[in-house]
């Protein structure tokens, strides 16, 4: 079932929220949503975007939280231990935009069967792994084989790798959204 859009934007807000507590040194007190959707255990990734680069981007596949708990925790994640980018800064904050990826279940799946812009891929070979959500290969202009080749280096692998037999695909799709498809604005200050 997709997200309702006022599902969707408590989500954001919580989001920065999180980030926002973080750096008062503060913890937010733990209160269910009042959206029975957002209870239920879900896997989420939560990008950060400065000035429309990335600035951060943490996930998990995991559905064992709820879905409200793993949000706050991926942003968490995204802004202080991305281990691409140094720490956010509090000064930093107001600048970035928060993006949310909903995401289904995982689904093994063979290459042929990625759809660009549909899809996204977790990439299994051996102790590599790698993974690429949906909407980077619309950002990017990919067709389907430079998107497998993107996540064959993002798991540390040549191109092509995914053409291995003992390469593991599986397809996941997600439901992404961001403050500003809301038009949520950060606050200018916050400490």
């Amino acid at each position: 079932m997709p997200l309702k859009a006022e599902e969707k934007v408590y989500l954001l807000r919580l989001a920065r929220k999180t980030l926002e507590a973080a750096f008062k040194r503060e913890r937010l007190e733990e209160i269910e949503p009042p959206f029975p959707a957002l209870r239920k255990p879900g896997g989420a990734f939560v990008t950060l975007h400065k000035s429309g680069e990335l600035r951060g981007c943490i996930g998990t596949f995991q559905a064992e939280k709820p879905l409200y708990l793993t949000v706050q925790e991926m942003a968490l994640a995204a802004a202080f231990h991305d281990p691409r980018f140094p720490p956010l800064s509090p000064q930093e904050l107001p600048e970035v935009e928060i993006e949310i990826s909903v995401l289904s279940p995982l689904v093994k799946g063979r290459p042929e069967e990625v759809e660009v812009g549909r899809h996204g891929v977790y990439l299994v070979k051996g102790a590599f792994r790698g993974v690429l959500l949906p909407q980077v290969a619309t950002e990017q202009g990919w067709d389907r084989e430079t998107f497998l080749d993107h996540v064959c280096l993002k798991a540390g692998l040549p191109p092509g790798c995914w053409q291995d037999p003992e390469t593991e695909i599986y397809l996941f799709t997600a439901e992404v959204f961001s403050e500003k498809d809301f038009g949520l604005v950060p606050q200018e200050k916050f400490l």
